[in-house]
């Protein structure tokens, strides 16, 4: 399947419309990191939700030592994230990319709009 210039130009517009960028992805890192929500920006609910629950219940149990291993197994994955966030930026724009590109093999696939045939139906024999 090959897509035109003019579809592969709108794919790339609709990419950079719907992926997530670098710069907000660390504001959030920055201010909000120790509640995940810079894994929720970019996708990653679950793990953004690990980090949330581990920083909660550490600060919850921080008289206790499991509180403090819960804090610090948080705070790590929260600073090892600062490395890894490109990636992540990087993995998110690539799935968008492949959607569109998914969708638009999809539409060319597809008989146009008032089309009584199938694209790979034989058409019937003259009478």
């Amino acid at each position: 399947m090959d897509l035109s210039t003019a579809e592969q130009t709108l794919i790339e517009q609709r990419v950079t419309e719907d992926a997530k960028t670098s710069g907000v992805a660390y504001i959030l890192w920055l201010f909000l990191g120790g509640l995940g929500a810079h894994r929720f920006y970019i996708g990653r609910p679950g793990s953004g939700l690990a980090i949330f629950a581990l920083m909660v219940l550490g600060v919850a149990l921080t008289p206790s030592p499991v509180g403090s291993l819960f804090l610090v197994i948080g705070v790590s994955w929260v600073m090892v994230d600062l490395f890894l966030i490109p990636g992540m930026i990087q993995s998110q724009t690539d799935a968008v990319r492949a959607n569109l590109h998914r969708q638009a093999a999809i539409g060319q696939d597809r008989p146009p709009v008032g089309s009584t045939t199938t694209p790979n139906a034989k058409s019937p024999p003259p009478e």
